[in-house]
């Protein structure tokens, strides 16, 4: 059932959106009579259980078959969007027991199982088949998070390439600095501490005083603490309990309140101060792909909204993700690993030998001087964001889309953000209603950082 789209990215003719594929199943499922009801739920911390209802194939139904495939990418999708140590899988047996098996320590979603179960919730990882009227009931869990803007604070973002800082006075930006640097390949957490510490002091040195200390970081973070985060990757097991209190040692160091989050949740933050508004979904296309969500009432849940290995290609040859070794996922779309891996098709030669920020640099440096082999990498992004973008309002409520991070810089951002209008104008009339926005070049580049500072609250 996978689709052929009707725009095809200029550098990936074999792309099959994950959001054609799923319309294309249920449109099947309809004609068949209507289907049957598959409920999935997934338990996190606290109680907070999510649902997800939809349709599938009876089991005696010919294509019942199609409803493994479809039930996998659907559960990969709300684990890494919402999270969840316990799913219940309500519906037909079959589906129940395909995806135990594909959820299990020797099953080919291993990297998500122990990811979920060990090193997020810190608990089994279950998959637990029921019928659907015993999957439990939804509790949503949310809570108001920033837009505290008085005094004098610090606000930092750490990417897998560069480091930002600011220092904020009464919301207004008094000084902003950006320094390149590649965490990922330091085993030391003594790095990290003192890279990080570096930065803030740097910032707290244009300022009369320091009140309070917001930061955004890729991972997942719960209650300050690095779970699991990819700019620590190079840091032995064993070592890893340095990192997980790093940002405790440093508020404790600093004496002042410090709350680090997501920075995905931070962009959809900004976002969402910027336009005064709620239902923004923030993407930000750095080294990998982060999502953070302001829901409708102006909240950040407790989803992980982990973008980056969520499924947006069904193509059964898409390319491997390295980190998880699943296909088709965000990581390889939305970010500087989609520039590298479209710049041999666009006959780009990256350099090697140089940070992973100064490659990205290369290739937009090219684009801006008018190199249609780079211009065709931007505007596939574009056409990936198009679909991608589609595929997200299945699952968020969405009045905005903000997108941000180094891969929009310069003209580039333009390509992706053209790309995907037409494609939701086109394609998707019924989402013309969402507005997708690039904010201006200074604001893709330190809003981040500006709007961490927000985070704590000064009591």
């Amino acid at each position: 059932m996978l689709v052929k789209p009707r725009f095809i990215p200029p550098l990936d003719e074999a792309f099959r959106p994950a959001v054609l594929a799923n319309r294309a199943f249920l449109q099947r499922v309809d004609a068949a009579g209507g289907g049957v009801p598959l409920v999935i739920g997934l338990e996190r911390s606290n109680g907070a259980i999510s649902r997800f209802e939809t349709r599938v194939f009876p089991e005696d139904h010919p294509d019942a078959a199609a409803n493994l495939f479809y039930a996998e990418r659907l559960l990969k999708f709300l684990l890494w969007q919402r999270g969840g140590y316990k799913v219940y899988v309500g519906g037909p047996r079959s589906v129940g027991d395909h995806l135990q098996r594909c959820y299990h320590p020797d099953g080919p979603r291993a990297f998500d199982y122990h990811f979920m179960g060990d090193q997020v919730y810190e608990r089994a990882f279950t998959v637990l088949p029921c019928n659907p009227e015993e999957v439990p009931p939804a509790r949503e869990i949310s809570q108001a998070l920033g837009r505290h803007l008085e005094g004098c604070r610090i606000g930092f973002d750490l990417g897998a390439s560069d480091r930002k800082v600011s220092a904020v006075i009464d919301g207004k930006a008094v000084f902003s600095e950006e320094v390149v640097w590649e965490p990922r390949k330091h085993s030391d957490p003594a790095y990290h501490y003192n890279e990080v510490l570096t930065a803030i002091k740097t910032a707290a040195a244009k300022m009369p005083r320091v009140d309070a200390i917001g930061g955004s970081s890729a991972g997942v973070y719960i209650d300050n603490r690095p779970m699991v985060a990819s700019l620590f990757r190079g840091i032995p097991k064993e070592r890893f309990a340095e990192v997980h209190d790093m940002f405790l040692r440093i508020g404790r160091e600093m004496g002042v309140p410090l709350v680090v989050v997501n920075d995905g949740e931070v962009t959809a933050l900004a976002g969402s101060m910027s336009l005064e508004d709620n239902g923004v979904l923030g993407v930000a296309l750095g080294s990998s792909e982060a999502g953070g969500y302001v829901n409708l009432d102006g909240n950040i849940t407790d989803w992980l909204n982990e973008l980056a290995f969520c499924p947006v290609d069904y193509d059964p040859d898409a390319p491997v993700e390295e980190w998880s070794g699943d296909r088709g996922v965000g990581a390889n779309y939305f970010s500087q690993q989609c520039v590298f891996r479209l710049a041999p098709k666009a006959g780009i030669e990256v350099p090697a030998g140089v940070t992973d920020a100064e490659r990205l640099k290369y290739v937009q440096e090219k684009l801006e001087a008018g190199d249609e082999g780079a211009r065709k990498i931007w505007e596939t992004m574009g056409v990936y964001m198009g679909y991608g973008i589609a595929h997200y309002a299945d699952f968020y409520a969405l009045k905005h889309v903000l997108i941000l991070g180094r891969c929009t810089s310069g003209s580039g951002g333009s390509l992706i953000l053209d790309g995907a209008n037409r494609i939701l104008r086109e394609e998707f009339p019924e989402l013309s209603g969402v507005n997708i926005q690039l904010p201006d070049e200074k604001s893709r580049r330190v809003g981040q950082s500006i709007a961490a500072a927000s985070l704590p609250e000064i009591k």
